[in-house]
């Protein structure tokens, strides 16, 4: 038996960061088969809400806890968006050049990676592949404001909450993230061809029974 050690070298992890953002809006039947590179994106705050348990009670003692659903949400900054992203955002297109707000807003999904760390070799250790489904926006207010001496540019914002997409075994997710210090390289290579496309296919987003038989490693492969 081995006796407990704490921070040894090459073991003192973190996450750091958030890059390449891809948004894929969804189409009819639940699909996401378009993915457009998401440019100035800042902040990703995944928020899951919910899983709170409630104390039941029995001949004068707590018979049960009863869990609630837990739901995925999450808040997005940017300091800009693609121009596909409008009709996520309730905007649409009145004429050339001329939007207008406050219109139905599409389902989107997203993708994105987060730098993993070690003392070692720093933010090149490894990163986190985050998947994100159902997912939709509401509406975030904009302050515009003077330039000045220390100008800054416009961020923007939006809360983000989702709805679950089936998961052959499980239950259903809104949300699926991959590690590659712990994924196969050769599969994990093969879906990020499909979430940001290659010369033979466009990017699009696969829902996760896709992506649980791509990235599923059978013994002596």
């Amino acid at each position: 038996m081995a006796k407990l050690t704490w921070d040894n070298n090459g073991e003192r992890f973190y996450e750091v960061g958030v890059k390449q953002c891809a948004l894929y809006v969804q189409a009819e039947g639940g699909t996401y088969p378009k993915g457009v590179a998401w440019n100035g994106i800042t902040t990703v705050t995944e928020s899951p809400s919910g899983a709170e348990t409630t104390a039941l009670y029995a001949d004068d003692i707590k018979y049960l806890s009863m869990m609630s659903n837990e739901e995925f949400g999450a808040t997005i900054e940017a300091y800009t968006y693609p121009d596909e992203f409008a009709v996520c955002d309730g905007s649409a297109s009145l004429a050339k050049g001329v939007t207008i707000a406050q219109q139905p807003r599409k389902t989107f999904g997203l993708a994105y990676k987060t730098n993993l760390g070690n003392d070692v070799q720093g933010n090149d250790y490894g990163y986190k592949l985050h998947l994100i489904y159902g997912a939709l926006a509401a509406p975030s207010e904009k302050g515009y404001t003077t330039i000045n001496d220390s100008p800054e540019a416009i961020t923007f914002s939006w809360a983000v909450t989702t709805t679950p997409v089936k998961v052959d075994g499980f239950k259903p997710t809104a949300s699926l993230t991959i590690d590659s210090t712990k994924a196969d390289a050769t599969k994990l290579a093969e879906l990020e061809a499909i979430l940001f496309g290659d010369e033979s296919a466009e990017a699009r987003l696969p829902l996760p029974n896709e992506v649980a038989e791509l990235m599923d490693v059978q013994e002596g492969n």
